[in-house]
């Protein structure tokens, strides 16, 4: 079983759009957006739902909390900061590009890592990439091919570490990537994010990306 107990869920569908809290969520919430069963964590997000203030795309996408449903935000030199998961991609929207998880910065419309699924037509594969802001004040950041060749429905594993000591490392599907980031994030308020954050908002309602998580685990250790 994946432990909810340390998460709220934001689904694309009210104005502003409804956030599940983590109580719900440990009580057994299921809806079309969402659904925990058999192990397993399903996210669906339709290009046409509903976008929370400064997004653009819509998500059915979990925020990291404690226990007691408050937002947790930490400052990564307090410990060693890991966000785990395996995967399958079902379903990606006519753009073919999924946020699968995230570090996000608390107050900010920019996150520090963004991990996305990229799935190509032409070779039915997709490649996981990672697109990082080094410092806060980076605007455009790098863009990182961690992993290539990965089929819908294949399952994958990544994890997102960042050391007490500002050391980034993202391992995909068997890869990995490493750099120390800028000491200027070390007083910026962090969390993890995870989920299906579409990287589209046109098309059919049954346009859209979806995700089953076999494993979703966070540690600050």
């Amino acid at each position: 079983m994946i432990d909810l107990a340390t998460w709220n869920l934001s689904i694309p569908e009210g104005s502003p759009p409804t956030t599940i809290q983590t109580s719900q969520l440990v009580e057994g919430f299921q809806d079309q957006y969402f659904r925990a069963d058999s192990g397993t964590v399903f996210f669906w997000a339709p290009v046409t739902g509903a976008t929370t203030a400064n997004a653009i795309y819509p998500r059915s996408e979990l925020r990291e909390t404690y226990s007691n449903g408050t937002q947790r935000n930490w400052l990564y030199s307090a410990a060693d900061n890991k966000l785990a998961a395996t995967l399958t991609v079902n379903q990606v929207p006519s753009t073919g590009k999924l946020v699968i998880g995230q570090i996000h910065a608390k107050d900010s419309t920019s996150p520090m890592v963004k991990l996305e699924y990229q799935y190509k037509t032409y070779s039915s594969t997709g490649n996981i990439v990672a697109k990082v802001r080094m410092r806060p004040d980076d605007e455009s950041g790098q863009v990182i091919t961690i992993a290539t060749g990965i089929k819908l429905n294949q399952s994958f594993s990544y994890l997102i570490h960042l050391s007490p000591a500002g050391v980034l490392t993202i391992n995909g599907a068997g890869y990995q990537w490493s750099s120390p980031i800028s000491s200027t994030w070390s007083d910026k308020p962090l969390y993890f994010k995870a989920g299906v954050y579409v990287q589209d908002n046109t098309g059919y309602p049954t346009e859209g990306g979806t995700v089953t998580f076999s494993l979703l685990d966070i540690d600050h250790i």
